[in-house]
Parts: structure tokens; sequence; C-alpha cells
């Protein structure tokens, strides 16, 4: 593995989008490895856009390509986009608040130089009992289906650490949007023929609706419909 890509979709997210992206700039990944920053601004009503461009503007030194969405159309058609401008050799997605440590990264590289995989998920949930609330009974509904339908054995599907082969992830042809891209993608990868698989352990902190969370218990309706739908 040369470089990684990884793709920041955001969508009104000015309270924290700097943050972010300056530990992403800052991020030393495992064995040197290279990485390029792809930001897909989701058509953002509020200053992310500017935010964004000025830190482009301020850090020259980083490989950084910001495009944007004309009107919104979820975090989906985002990863979509930046998945076609990926020039890595792997992909990751990275939401753009704080809920998960970009330094959990290194992770997920790690276990796929070591082991040769194609993909690994970061999971929120191996590990820590005390985040077994309300959202980690749903997700771990949702993330047992996908095992019964898909032949996994996943803890965390809904889990946005994913990284993947880029050739794999540019040869799929994806079509959910929105939140419905976690169960779509990961089916679709599981018929992959002799794709290889891996899981690690990550850290999460939970941020509030009022603090700018976007999922909510409709989209979980959804992820069971594409979880039928693409199984």
């Amino acid at each position: 593995m040369q470089k990684l890509s990884i793709i920041v979709p955001a969508f009104n997210e000015e309270r924290t989008i700097k943050e972010v992206l300056k530990i992403l700039v800052d991020l030393k990944l495992y064995q040197g490895i290279a990485k390029e920053i792809i930001i897909v601004n989701d058509a953002s009503s509020d200053n992310t856009k500017k935010i964004i461009e000025d830190f482009i503007t301020n850090t020259s030194e980083a490989d950084i390509q910001l495009v944007h969405q004309a009107v919104n159309q979820g975090k989906g058609a985002a990863l979509h986009l930046g998945i076609k401008k990926a020039t890595g050799d792997y992909i990751i997605p990275q939401d753009a608040d704080l809920e998960l440590d970009p330094a959990d990264i290194n992770k997920l590289l790690e276990k796929a130089m070591d082991e040769n995989l194609d993909i690994v998920y970061g999971s929120r949930f191996i590990e820590d009992e005390a985040k077994r609330n309300l959202a980690w009974m749903a997700n771990h509904f949702l993330t047992s289906m996908t095992n019964v339908l898909g032949k996994f054995k996943l803890t965390d599907m809904e889990c946005c650490y994913k990284l993947i082969r880029t050739s794999i992830a540019q040869s799929l042809e994806l079509k959910e949007k929105r939140f419905g891209f976690e169960p779509e993608i990961t089916l679709k990868l599981g018929k992959v023929p002799n794709v290889s698989f891996g899981e690690v352990s990550i850290s999460y902190e939970q941020r509030t609706y009022e603090e700018g969370k976007k999922i909510g218990w409709k989209d979980g309706w959804h992820a069971l419909h594409c979880l039928i739908k693409y199984r």
C-alpha cells in the first residue's frame, strides 16, 4: 500500500470540520503510507464551505481536494463521488464530526497490511459494554440481519470506518444516496469473489442531535429495507 484516500463528506459541519481536517493532515499513517484527503461539501448552508476553503489555502503542503455537490444529496452520494475521485490504493470514509478518532485509522491499516486483507471494518462494539444502549440495540439488530443475509461475522455494520481496496470500491454500482450506503456497500462487497474481510475495535464518542447528529430512527427502517433489497 502506497497511498490512502480519506473521503470526508461534509454537510453543515462548521463546528468541527476545521479540527477534523487538522487532525487528518497531522496524522502519521502506519508504515509511512501517504494520504490524500477528498472533501465532498454536500451543499452546506452554513459556513462549512468557507472554512474548508480557508483551511486548504493555509495548508498548501497537504494533498487535499475539495469538490462540491450543487444540491444536498446525502452522505451516500457524497461518498460515491469521493470514491470515483480516489487515487489511493485503499479508501476510507471519515465523518466530519469527532465521534470517531482518526488515529484509529492506523488500526485498520495495520490489520489490512499485516493480513493482506481487501476490506477492514471498524467496530465500536467489540469491547465496550458501556455503549450497549438503545442505539446499540438497533445497530446490533441490523448487523445481525447483515450477517444472516450476507454470511458475515461483523459486530458493527453501520460503522463509518470501512477500509476498502479502491479497485474493489470503484467496481461496485452503488445507488443509495443517504444512510442506506452502509448496508448496500456491505452486502455488495460480500458478493465480490474471493474478497477478504477483517474487523478491529475502535473508539467512539457519540454526539447528540443538538450537536449536529443527523441519523434517526427513519434511517434505521430504511437500512432494513436496503438489507432486504440488496441481499
